[in-house]
């Protein structure tokens, strides 16, 4: 990945998990996984994979009888794959014909804030109202589904913002820039700055 160009704000969004999945290749004995593996939980009762963590990078794998499975919490896209690798790594140790396959990152979440508080109300019934869901009763936070980059924004009251559905972590700063430039129109001068 080269340099990150960017054109509207100093503020870049904070990586907070990135999912990603990987196809083991093989079948797994999830009662065996859990009896033999350090750090792994099945209740198959409650759902239908073994839950396994590790410390570092500090991620949590869902491990599923197909052979697949879904690893979250990493803080970037590397760390995602390094702990799929070493979650493939424990699966082999078990006894398991273990491939490391078809790696994919599935999701990008990312967070920032942008220092000063908005009224969400009026951003609501903008000329962007047809991107927006805004039910305050239901969820603080204002849903704007952008499309290009297609992604999901909460924007709060507070100015805090979360970034979500990204593949790529180009896409959650391009959907940032896009949004800031938008923003102070809709700031809240009586509400301290942050």
């Amino acid at each position: 990945m080269g340099p990150i160009t960017r054109q509207s704000s100093i503020i870049l969004p904070d990586l907070q998990n990135v999912v990603s999945t990987v196809n083991l290749n093989c079948k797994l004995d999830l009662k065996a996984v859990a009896l033999h593996a350090r750090n792994a939980e099945y209740n198959p009762k409650r759902f239908a994979a073994v839950v396994m963590r590790i410390r570092e990078p500090k991620t949590t794998a869902l491990l599923f009888a197909t052979g697949k499975m879904v690893c979250t919490g990493a803080k970037t896209e590397d760390a995602s794959r390094l702990a799929a690798r070493k979650f493939a790594r424990i699966v082999q140790k078990l006894g398991f014909p273990a491939q490391f396959t078809d790696f994919k990152i599935q999701n990008i979440v990312a967070s920032c804030g942008i220092k000063f508080s908005l009224f969400l109300d009026k951003l609501a019934n903008s000329s962007h109202c047809t991107f927006i869901t805004y039910e305050p009763e239901i969820f603080p936070g204002l849903v704007y589904r952008m499309r290009q980059p297609k992604i999901v924004l909460l924007i709060f009251q507070s100015g805090k913002i979360v970034l979500t559905g990204a593949k790529k972590r180009d896409e959650i700063y391009a959907a940032f820039d896009n949004i800031y430039p938008v923003l102070p129109e809709f700031l809240r001068p009586d509400a301290e700055n942050k």
